[in-house]
């Protein structure tokens, strides 16, 4: 089955890449390329898709609003965040808004399906350089909370929650433990429950608020 992405990207250029090498590779497919959010329902309803590539810097409603509405109104789809912007506040903005992934243009196509599929598994890609901003600014902001003593996370998961904290990706995860990819997915799957949490950036935050890991 075909993993749906819908672009939303202002520059021409750069939405016909992102759609003509998604559309010519196994197991993707582009339901939807728009140059704005400004009828964001419509070309939801629209594109109907599993993961959305969704830029900042975009006319009118921006990226980071658009994410924000997107994660209520239509809590199953998957958000990555591409753009060209490093600076630490739209990272948080955008990662507080319910992005589920934030990568760089600048890391090139050869990423965008490593990325797209990552999300869509319920990962949250992330830039090596986004991935220490992003860890420093939950450490700067999120207020001590005692821990929940209640949350019996297994050795085993509290070894994989504080990779994820260090801004690990799945595969990564898995080469690093010597174990596969799916059984990385189902640890993932325990810790998300066991923390009443629906993405890995809500995992990592959890963590850092209760100092879990």
């Amino acid at each position: 089955m075909n993993i749906r992405v819908a672009i939303f990207e202002d520059a021409k250029l750069i939405r016909d890449a992102y759609e003509a090498i998604l559309n010519g590779s196994d197991g993707y497919i582009c339901t939807g390329s728009f140059s704005d959010c400004n009828s964001l329902d419509f070309c939801i309803r629209k594109s109907n898709p599993d993961v959305v590539l969704m830029d900042i810097e975009l006319p009118g409603t921006d990226g980071i609003q658009a994410t924000g509405y997107l994660s209520k109104h239509y809590p199953g789809i998957r958000i990555l965040i591409q753009t060209v912007f490093e600076d630490d506040e739209k990272i948080f903005a955008a990662v507080c808004a319910g992005a589920s992934g934030y990568i760089l243009k600048n890391n090139g196509l050869s990423k965008l399906l490593e990325a797209v599929t990552e999300v869509y598994n319920g990962g949250s890609p992330m830039s090596s350089s986004v991935a220490s901003r992003v860890l420093k600014l939950f450490q700067q902001f999120a207020p001590p909370v005692p821990q929940n003593t209640g949350l019996s996370l297994s050795p085993r998961e509290k070894e994989i929650l504080s990779m994820m904290v260090d801004g690990n990706d799945f595969r990564t995860i898995a080469a690093k433990n010597f174990i596969s990819y799916e059984t990385v997915r189902t640890h993932v799957k325990k810790i998300y429950k066991k923390l009443h949490v629906a993405s890995a950036s809500e995992a990592v935050a959890k963590a850092i608020k209760q100092r879990l890991v």
